[in-house]
This record gives structure tokens, C-alpha cells and sequence, in this order.
């Protein structure tokens, strides 16, 4: 390869005469460097062209404007990048101004601290809150940025405050200690177990228990069962293997619809032959009993062996892994989500407690969908009105159909289960003792069965009785879905398929749509009401359909 070199003669340019080819911001660089005694400029101060450089130089005013120049720039490059946060940066900036005891800025900002010397401060160990909850009059489990807003983990929250477990440096946000849950419970839903996951301070100067002393600053329908030390990676959520819940319904439901119902017709306009049955045929010639004469007969009835062997039949059609997209909302078949693994599900023999017989589903799978209560009212519906259990097959497949909620009084989480974690700890604190700083135990309920039992028993299914003897939530929905005239349930049929004018096409209107009422998702009802109460505002009430966000984050933030 060849190199030109230069004409004899010729000089190779000098470092001084490529200096016009420096950007302006390159000859201060420069020289600053050559002269280290020469100061900075700082953002605040001004030169103007001709004052003296402090070190007993005069600047030109070429150098000024360059260096003005060069800090424009600079300037203009910072605040460019402040402005990249785009619509994303505005977005986090307003939920963290939302965000539960955020503190306020401009003229709204608190006076500055005082200079008394703060707390020392404690460490805080990853931990996980085992505790159970009625949640009767709670907004749900999760902690909301509105601290009107009253929630199991807010209430939680401000317990461990006041006992100095959370140190006010992070009282004003829960994300600061990691806050997280193994399942998100709804509004007024009662869990025997449940996870919380956080950074604590587990040793507090001058408590020695630190369960008992946050029992004491929580009412008595929220109880901690203990605190336990995990790993630094442990998420509640996410390590989290799989769930148990529990739904309790009156052995009534299976009663078929009433004569003369518009779920009735319906099924006898489609050939259905199991719509007689001996309780309707009770009733006198010439004789209309109301809702309440009816009520009073159905909490009399008792659950025949036919029908037990129906519900434990078809209930095993949901065990196994299937798209459960007709089973929750917002969904669509095609989203992978939507594929869940039930591990088992169980229909416990009837028991009588008061005047009403209940039945008792158990079902234990890796995760639930939102509104995991269609798979009971699918379950209920069916057997109820004689469709065959092959329905529940069809239900998996792409055509969308309307399944309504059952009521929320009936669904119990009974516990979480960690079995991975577990057995990863497992074999590292074998070889050591409890008192050991790298000792982690097993995340395990059932040590704790005895005070379990004790506090579903006077806490939960005591409330969940009253109520239903007060108000007669589920014989009110039952009556809602048997009044039901349109499309919407014509998969309730002695074929066991989904005919095409019960399916559902996004974007489609439907005439006459089935609308769920709210107070079927409600468990906290006035003191002092009473069914008849309740009977006396149906006709007045409105129907609405719930509302739910579609976006799929919110969605499985949503889900347990």
C-alpha cells in the first residue's frame, strides 16, 4: 500500500494551527487545564467581556462568548434530558403524588425538621407476615394510595408503625419496605391465611414478642399468626406456588327454577325433561306463595344423594390445565394467561348449621382468575337445571360466553402454600439452629390449625351464617338468575353445548343482556336490616354491570 507523503518543503500542520478546528467548548477545556489555578464558572455566575479572570488575568471577548456559549449548551443538553421522561415520567410523577402519605411540595411543605437528634436507626430483615382476616368492611387486601380508603394491609400498616417494626423514615410509603401480598382478596372477602412480604425491624428495645405486641394495635378481625424470616429473594407473589380456597353456598341452590320462571321456560322451550321436582309440587293449588314463603321452605330443604353425586361428578371437569378465559373477565381465549393449572377440587358432604344446610367446595390451584366465582355458579347452574357436565369442556373452547358471579359472602382463602421455597430452605438451615442469623424456617399454616380453626369459626363463618339468615343473599341471586328471560344462559340445556345464540361477540350488542346487581358483591350488610329489608328494594334497584379495568397489568395484579 502506498502513502502519499508531503512535497519537499512542506510542513505537517501544527497542533496550534488545527485550534480554530476545536469546538468553543474544547478551548475551555483546554484551557482550564492549562492553567489548574484558574477557577470554575459556576452556574450563577456572570462574566462580562473585559472584567478580570480571578487569578490576575483579563478574559477577551472572543474567550467569553465562548465560554458563554459553551455553557448554554451544556445547559440546554441538561435540560433536555430532564424533559425525556416523556408521558411515562408524568405518569410516575402523578402516582407518586397520589401515593398514601407522600409529602407535599410549594406551599403546602411542612416546616423543616427540627434539629432534635433523630432515632437510632434499627436494621430492617426481609420478612414474611403470616396472618388471617375477616374482611367484612374492608376494601379489599391491598394497601390504596387514599388512606380514607380502608383496607387489611393498610390497617396493618399503621399497626406495625405504631410499634416501631416500619420506622417513620418509611411511613410514608409502603413500596420503601417492599410491600407485597401472596393473594390479592377483593373487597369483603375473608382469608384464614395470608402472605405479606416486607422489610421489618424485628428487633424493637422493649418488646419482646414482637406477635403479641402487633396483635395488640389490631382489631380483633385482624390477626397476625407470626413473622418469619425468609431469603432476600422471596417475593410473596411470586414465590407463591399455588393457593387453597374454600366457597360455601345453602344446599338450596340445587332446588331447579321455579315454575313459570324465565330461566324455566327457557330450559322447557329447549326439551329439558328434570324440571319437576318435589319441592315446587308442595306448593298448594291456586296458592302463590311469595319470595319469603319460599325462603322459609328452601332453608328447610336437604341436599338429595343424586344431587351430591352431580356436583362431585361434573366438579372434576376443572381439574387439570385449561383456558379459563369464560371464567374471569376482561380475557380473551387467545391470551396465554388465561391457561391455569387446578391441582384438585372437592365437594365436602353437606352439614346443617342453624336452620340451612351448606356445602363446602374446596379447590387448590397454582393461581385463580379474577372473579374465580363463575367456576362455582357454572358448577351450581348446571347441575341445578340437569345439563350435563361436558358443558364445562365446551366452556374452555374460543366462543366467549356470559357466566354470572356467584355471591362474594362464600369465598374463603384458606392459605397459601410454599412448597419450593420451603424445600430450598430447607437444605440449608437443616444443619443449623433457630438462633442462627442464617437460619430460615418453613412457611407452613398448618402449625398454626388450632388458632385457624378458632378464628374462621367465631370470625368468619359465624358472619357468613348471620348474614345469610338476615338477608338471604344467595336465595336473592338464585332468584335473579331464574328471572332471567334472555340468551345469555341458553347453554343451560339437556345437550350439554353452547348454542350460537348464547355466545358472545366483542362489539356486538345484545338484546336484553343478563346485569349482575353489586350488593351480590358485597359481604358487609347495615346491622339491624333484615331479608325483608333487602326484598323490599329489589324492585326498585337498579341493575349494573361491574366495571373493571382491561389492562392486562392491573388485571393480574388483580388475581390470587
Amino acid at each position: 500500500m502506498e502513502v502519499d507523503h508531503p512535497p519537499p518543503g512542506s510542513t505537517e500542520p501544527s497542533a496550534a494551527s488545527n485550534s480554530s478546528l476545536k469546538r468553543p467548548e474544547e478551548d475551555v477545556t483546554d484551557a482550564v487545564a492549562s492553567n489548574p489555578k484558574r477557577p470554575r464558572l459556576t452556574g450563577t455566575e456572570v462574566m462580562e467581556i473585559g472584567d478580570p479572570v480571578p487569578g490576575g488575568e483579563e478574559m477577551n471577548g472572543v474567550k467569553a462568548i465562548e465560554i458563554a456559549g459553551a455553557k448554554s449548551r451544556t445547559d440546554a443538553r441538561r435540560d433536555g434530558k430532564k424533559k425525556q421522561n416523556g408521558k411515562k415520567g408524568k405518569d410516575k410523577e402523578y402516582v407518586r403524588s397520589r401515593r398514601r402519605g407522600t409529602r407535599p411540595e410549594g406551599e403546602d411543605a411542612p416546616p423543616p425538621e427540627s434539629s432534635e437528634p433523630k432515632a437510632p436507626r434499627l436494621p430492617k430483615r426481609p420478612c414474611a407476615l403470616l396472618i388471617g382476616f375477616c374482611g367484612e368492611g374492608y376494601n379489599g387486601m391491598q394497601i390504596q394510595p387514599d388512606p380514607k380508603v380502608r383496607t387489611i394491609e393498610g390497617v396493618l400498616f399503621d399497626a406495625l408503625i405504631k410499634v416501631g417494626a416500619v420506622s417513620k423514615d418509611n411511613s410514608d410509603n409502603p413500596t420503601k419496605v417492599k410491600l407485597g401480598r401472596a393473594a390479592r382478596t377483593d373487597a369483603g372477602v375473608h382469608a384464614a391465611g395470608n402472605v405479606v412480604s416486607m422489610k421489618l425491624i424485628t428487633t424493637i428495645p422493649g418488646v419482646p414478642n414482637l406477635v403479641e405486641r402487633i396483635n395488640e394495635e389490631l382489631p380483633p378481625e385482624i390477626r397476625l399468626w407470626s413473622v418469619l424470616r425468609v431469603q432476600n429473594s422471596f417475593n410473596a407473589r411470586t414465590t407463591c406456588d399455588s393457593r387453597k380456597y374454600t366457597y360455601f353456598f345453602p344446599s338450596y341452590l340445587m332446588i331447579p327454577p321455579k315454575p313459570g320462571s324465565g330461566l324455566y321456560n327457557s330450559l322447557q322451550a329447549q326439551g329439558s325433561e328434570c324440571l319437576s321436582h318435589a319441592f315446587w309440587e308442595k306448593t298448594s293449588p291456586g296458592q302463590e306463595a311469595n319470595s319469603l314463603d319460599d325462603l322459609q321452605r328452601k332453608r328447610a330443604y336437604r341436599m338429595t344423594p343424586e344431587e351430591l353425586v352431580a356436583l362431585r361428578d361434573t366438579v372434576k371437569k376443572f381439574e387439570g390445565s385449561h383456558n379459563f378465559h369464560n371464567f374471569t373477565v376482561g380475557r380473551d381465549f387467545r391470551d396465554r394467561s388465561c391457561q391455569r393449572f387446578l391441582k384438585t377440587i372437592e365437594v365436602l358432604h353437606p352439614a346443617v348449621y342453624g336452620d340451612t344446610e351448606w356445602v363446602a367446595v374446596l379447590l387448590h390451584g397454582q393461581s385463580f382468575m379474577l372473579h374465580q366465582r363463575k367456576m362455582i355458579s357454572a358448577l351450581v347452574l348446571s347441575c341445578r337445571t340437569g345439563t350435563p357436565p361436558d358443558l364445562i369442556e365446551e366452556m374452555y373452547g374460543p366462543r366467549q360466553v356470559f357466566i354470572p358471579k356467584m355471591p362474594a359472602l362464600g369465598l374463603l382463602l384458606e392459605y397459601p402454600i410454599f412448597e419450593s421455597y420451603s424445600r430450598r430452605v430447607t437444605g440449608v438451615s437443616e444443619k443449623l439452629q433457630p438462633s442462627d442469623p442464617e437460619y430460615r424456617p418453613l412457611i407452613d399454616f398448618e402449625v398454626h390449625r388450632a388458632q385457624l380453626d378458632d378464628f374462621k369459626q367465631h370470625h368468619i363463618y359465624s358472619r357468613m351464617r348471620s348474614i345469610e339468615d338476615r338477608f338471604g343473599i344467595f336465595d336473592g341471586w338464585i332468584r335473579s338468575v331464574d328471572a332471567y328471560a334472555g340468551h345469555d344462559l341458553e347453554y343451560l340445556n339437556p345437550k350439554g353445548v353452547i348454542p350460537a345464540s348464547a355466545v358472545i361477540k366483542r362489539g356486538d350488542l345484545r338484546t336484553n343482556p343478563f346485569r349482575e346487581k353489586k350488593r351480590f358483591d358485597a359481604t358487609s350488610f347495615p346491622t339491624g336490616g333484615s331479608v325483608e329489608t333487602l326484598v323490599g328494594q329489589e324492585e326498585s334497584e337498579e341493575d349494573e354491570e361491574t366495571q373493571l379495568p382491561l389492562d392486562k397489568e392491573e388485571l393480574a395484579d388483580m388475581e390470587g
